[in-house]
C-alpha cells in the first residue's frame, strides 16, 4: 500500500511541503503545481485581483515567495459586502524550489483571475552521444 507522501520523488517533497510557512489569511487561495519536460508551473486562484496586487521574489535561500495584498480602490469606498466568499486581502506563501529550476528565467503572468508562475528547468547538456567504437 502506498501513501500520498511516496508517490513523488524526494526532491518534490520539499517543493510541496509548506508546513511551518505562515499564511496571513485562514482562507488561502487554491494553488496548482504542474510539470512538463521543460518547466514547472504554479497556478494561484486570485479572482478580483490584478498583477499589481502581487509581489513575487526569490529569497536569499533560493525559495519562491508569493505575496499578495489586495489594494483597496477608492471607487470601492462606501461599498459593503452582504456576502463575500472569495476575499484574499493578504496572503503569503513560500515554496522550496527543486534544484533544477532556472531561477534567472522565472516569469509570472496574470490572466482571468489566475496567477501563473513559470519555473523553467535548467537545460541538461546531452551527455550521451550515440556512436560506434572501433575495436583496434
Amino acid at each position: 500500500m502506498y501513501t500520498h507522501d511516496n508517490w513523488l520523488p524526494e526532491v518534490f517533497n520539499d517543493f510541496f511541503n509548506t508546513v511551518g510557512m505562515g499564511r496571513t489569511n485562514a482562507t488561502a487561495p487554491a494553488i496548482n503545481v504542474l510539470e512538463n519536460n521543460d518547466k514547472y508551473m504554479v497556478e494561484l486562484a486570485a479572482p478580483g485581483l490584478s498583477k499589481s496586487d502581487f509581489d513575487i521574489n526569490i529569497n536569499a535561500e533560493g525559495d519562491l515567495t508569493i505575496k499578495m495584498e489586495k489594494h483597496q480602490d477608492k471607487k470601492d469606498e462606501g461599498i459593503r459586502y452582504l456576502r463575500r466568499e472569495f476575499s484574499y486581502d493578504k496572503y503569503e506563501q513560500t515554496l522550496i524550489l527543486p534544484d533544477d529550476v532556472d531561477t534567472q528565467n522565472i516569469a509570472a503572468t496574470m490572466t482571468n483571475g489566475v496567477l501563473t508562475v513559470d519555473l523553467p528547468k535548467v537545460k541538461k547538456a546531452d551527455k550521451e552521444v550515440v556512436r560506434s567504437i572501433e575495436v583496434k
